[in-house]
């Protein structure tokens, strides 16, 4: 009885990200929509990953109050060189992606989105016996 109630509860989300692409797509061709939501969700990983290493850094350092995104980018300019060398890659904050926040409703869409599927690999991580 689970085993269908997980395909239900598969199909709907399915079902429910379809809907927002298509939502989020409008007329654009599906190959270029697709390159462009995959570059967003990688911006938006860099950019969250980036900031939980620079904060978690600062907190081990004596900083638990410390919020890389509350930083100017003069200030955030401070730790780019070692960071580079550490990580690979380095952002200044203002130029890291925004969500909800600052950008229009069709991002809220693909926040959505993502939740909807980090939602659903977080099920499907915990029922696999490999995790």
């Amino acid at each position: 009885m689970a085993t269908v109630g997980k395909e239900a509860e598969r199909a709907e989300l399915h079902k429910t990200i379809w809907r927002i692409a298509n939502d989020l797509r409008g007329s654009v061709d599906g190959w270029d929509f697709k390159t462009y939501v995959l570059g967003t969700f990688f911006y938006r990983f860099i950019s969250e990953n980036l900031t939980a290493y620079v904060n978690s850094g600062e907190r081990k350092a004596g900083n638990p109050d410390f919020d890389y995104t509350t930083l100017s980018d003069e200030q955030a300019e401070y730790g780019r060189r070692a960071t580079v060398e550490e990580k690979g890659f380095y952002i200044l904050e203002g130029r890291q992606y925004r969500c909800r926040s600052s950008c229009g409703g069709s991002v809220v869409l693909v926040d959505e989105a993502t939740e909807l599927v980090a939602a659903a690999n977080l099920t499907d991580c915990a029922a696999s016996p490999h995790h």
